[in-house]
């Protein structure tokens, strides 16, 4: 496989990423030919339901916020076909500071109140807050929620935080661990900020780059480095060796440093063979898309993995 064969891909979504990203080429008919994928369709569909069912797993692959981030990121923008009613209708609700809330309901066994409640977490706030900012909404009340998450950052990273509508409740952890997953999708949020959190960055990139470092013996909130985090698997949900590979390359103010190199090896090593890539791991939910399953090579999965190798490279 090449450049040019992503570049000429039968599905638009492919195709319009690889130009726009490795030819530098906005090209508006293919982004036009994305609203024709029955499969996009479908995510723009549910969206517009926004917020579903009350939230009762955030590694739920049909989370909409998951739907969202994924959207965001093949290039769907807040000027396209029905976004901007699905950003009005997040924008519903959000709490004092701004943040996004969702509809959960946490026991009172696990320090919550037992009841639906409109809240946040850091396992979904800078998801949310992601997909709008990619898609292109972005204001005062948007940095001000995102400055509120910002300044929940500690030397190790950030840790399980919650509204206080959420009560006592916080993950299985110690509660001064850094929880390994907000501080990913906390890093990738900030990376649409550029420069203006470089230092928050970087704290983040030294907190997953030691859990890397340690992962034999460091497994805060049952957050695991082995076998499973190192199955090649999109779309970017959870806590996964591409996720965590793709946000670190693109933290450019932090060193090239031997976690990354690792990660990078790993996954040379998966698809070097023939320039394949094959999902190793699915999300059932997905199963209609080249990455939802296991037996055929997966377009966007080589078009992720080559546009790591190429800010690794560069």
């Amino acid at each position: 496989m090449s450049i040019d064969t992503l570049i000429n891909s039968p599905q638009a979504f492919v195709s319009y990423n690889a130009k726009l990203y490795f030819n530098k080429e906005n090209d508006t008919s293919l982004k036009q030919k994305m609203f024709e994928d029955e499969r996009i369709m479908k995510l723009i569909s549910e969206l517009k339901n926004w917020p579903g069912k009350v939230l009762s797993s955030h590694k739920s692959a049909q989370q909409s916020f998951h739907q969202l981030a994924f959207l965001a990121d093949i290039g769907l923008s807040i000027n396209d076909n029905e976004i901007y009613f699905i950003i009005e209708k997040i924008l519903e609700h959000r709490d004092e500071h701004g943040i996004p809330q969702l509809p959960m309901n946490i026991g009172t066994s696990y320090g919550g109140y037992g009841k639906d409640t409109w809240a946040w977490a850091l396992c979904d706030a800078p998801t949310v807050l992601y997909g709008l900012i990619k898609m292109g909404y972005k204001n005062n009340t948007i940095d001000k929620a995102v400055s509120i998450l910002v300044n929940q950052v500690r030397e190790n990273g950030w840790g399980c935080s919650v509204a206080k509508e959420l009560g006592t409740w916080h993950g299985p952890g110690k509660k001064n661990d850094p929880c390994p997953y907000a501080t990913l999708i906390m890093i990738k949020l900030l990376l649409l900020y550029k420069d203006e959190y470089k230092k928050e960055i970087a704290v983040g990139c030294n907190s997953l780059n030691s859990l890397w470092e340690n992962s034999l013996n460091d497994h805060p909130y049952i957050f695991y480095m082995g076998t499973d985090f190192r199955k090649l698997k999109l779309p970017f949900i959870w806590y996964d060796i591409l996720h965590v590979a793709d946000v670190l390359s693109q933290a450019t103010n932090t060193k090239m440093n031997t976690s990354l190199e690792d990660m990078i090896k790993i996954i040379r090593d998966k698809t070097d063979h023939g320039n394949i890539c094959r999902p190793e791991s699915e999300y059932r939910y997905w199963k209609d898309w080249d990455f939802g399953q296991k037996k055929m090579h997966s377009e966007w999965m080589e078009f992720c993995i080559r546009r790591i190798f190429s800010r690794v490279n560069n």
